[in-house]
């Protein structure tokens, strides 16, 4: 999937070889995999930075959306624009007669420049991209339709950005820290860096599809209980504890390729080193260029893939913030250590947010459904994006097969009760429901 920029760079030494012009850039510009290597590239710089899931799914989402509008207005009889059906989103530019424009390479561009300057200054992105405006150049493209190519997609790009900027984000970076109050029951920091709370505003981001961050409300989580053995949420206790104490291999396996911990930090002693890998939106975004790799899908519909894919999940997020900060529930790791074992630790690196509901369930659930919804149902594939990090690929008869593996791996590692997988998962797929039935992309 994933064309390296070493390999971007041998294609321009060998060019440079031809003087000969020619349309062979065409060749490249219509390439899926080219887009697919694009994603690629943010999800490596959005890992380098250091995002939050929740954050890095709002670089992914804007993107693309700013890359579908490219394809949209190149191919109108396929496909139609998300303005005026996504909240706050107006009606985007067309292309003007006359001016010819490779909608693929501006369909890159955008996502490009959306991906970078939603979060992080301008620039993050460039290198790679400046190394594809050579290669174009190299195998043909005119600088006529090059120019045209970038002024339209910094056409739709500049409306995409003003748009993204109204969606709350920059305000809640100014919003109150969660307040940590000692109660049993309620969250607080874990080890080892006992990070303060993540996102605690973040269902004030303005929603996609949804109508409200509580559109989808979920029943309460269990009534805490250390007391009553035969309480719900005992019973809950002791099961992941018991089965965290005697994981398999394979259940190993499964906790570990669906982590998705953008930074673990690792502690020897006195010595403290992070570790870094795609976080959940970013796994997500991979599985879609591998479907749409497998179904052969061309240059536009891969891109209507990832589109409607990172508008599930943004909302997905948004849909479970709102409850983790309403119920507050601890953490697995934090009631066995007050009450049952003080040496006791989760297989995997608890994340630093409130239990209820299961972020990567909910968002797993969301995308199955919305990536069900594109490829249909029993589609088969083998998720290679792991390798990356050294983890053996895993296959799947479906989506909905991969989220709910998801759901045993969050609780075979321990840092989350099998409950609060299952709710989840029930609400999520609503959400992917919500946006497959009520948005108009495909014609």
């Amino acid at each position: 999937m994933r064309i390296a920029l070493v390999a971007v760079a041998a294609l321009i030494f060998a060019s440079a070889c031809n003087n000969k012009k020619s349309d062979d850039y065409k060749k490249i510009t219509s390439d899926p995999a080219l887009f697919s290597n694009t994603v690629y590239e943010l999800n490596n710089i959005v890992m380098g930075n250091n995002f939050s899931p929740i954050v890095a799914s709002r670089n992914y989402t804007y993107a693309s959306i700013a890359a579908y509008e490219v394809i949209a207005a190149g191919y109108p009889d396929k496909y139609e624009s998300l303005g005026e059906q996504l909240h706050g989103l107006g009606k985007l530019p067309k292309p003007q007669t006359g001016k010819e424009i490779d909608f693929g390479f501006a369909s890159i561009l955008a996502f490009a420049r959306l991906g970078e300057a939603v979060t992080f200054p301008e620039g993050s992105m460039s290198a790679y991209i400046d190394s594809l405006k050579q290669l174009v150049r190299e195998k043909g493209m005119p600088e006529k339709i090059l120019t045209n190519t970038q002024a339209f997609s910094d056409s739709i790009s500049s409306v995409i950005l003003a748009w993204s900027k109204k969606d709350n984000y920059a305000e809640t970076r100014t919003y109150p820290k969660y307040t940590v109050l000692d109660v049993p029951g309620r969250w607080v920091p874990t080890p080892p860096a006992y990070t303060q709370a993540m996102e605690p505003h973040w269902n004030k981001i303005r929603p996609l599809v949804l109508d409200s961050a509580s559109q989808f409300t979920p029943p309460p989580p269990p009534v805490f209980s250390v007391t009553d053995k035969k309480s719900k949420y005992y019973q809950e206790l002791m099961s992941i504890k018991n089965a965290v104490d005697s994981l398999t291999e394979e259940q190993k396996h499964i906790a570990d390729f669906w982590d998705d911990n953008p930074f673990k930090l690792n502690v020897s002693g006195h010595i403290m080193f992070g570790t870094k890998k795609f976080s959940p939106p970013g796994h997500w975004m991979s599985i879609v260029g591998i479907a749409a790799k497998n179904a052969k899908y061309d240059f536009a519909a891969t891109v209507y893939s990832y589109a409607i894919t990172a508008i599930t999940q943004f909302d997905a997020f948004i849909h479970c913030w709102d409850e983790k900060y309403r119920s507050n529930y601890a953490r697995p790791e934090t009631v066995i250590n007050t009450y049952i074992d003080q040496n006791w630790t989760p297989y995997l690196q608890t994340p630093p947010f409130p239990e209820y509901t299961c972020g990567h369930s909910t968002v797993s659930a969301a995308n199955a459904e919305a990536l069900t919804f594109v490829f249909g149902d029993n589609f088969p594939y083998t998720d290679t994006s792991e390798l990356d990090f050294g983890i053996k690929s895993r296959s799947y008869t479906s989506f909905r097969q991969a989220a709910e593996e998801n759901n045993w791996a969050r609780f075979y590692g321990g840092i989350h009760f099998h409950n609060s997988c299952i709710v989840s998962t029930e609400y999520g797929k609503k959400v992917g429901a919500l946006v497959s039935q009520r948005l108009r992309m495909k014609k």
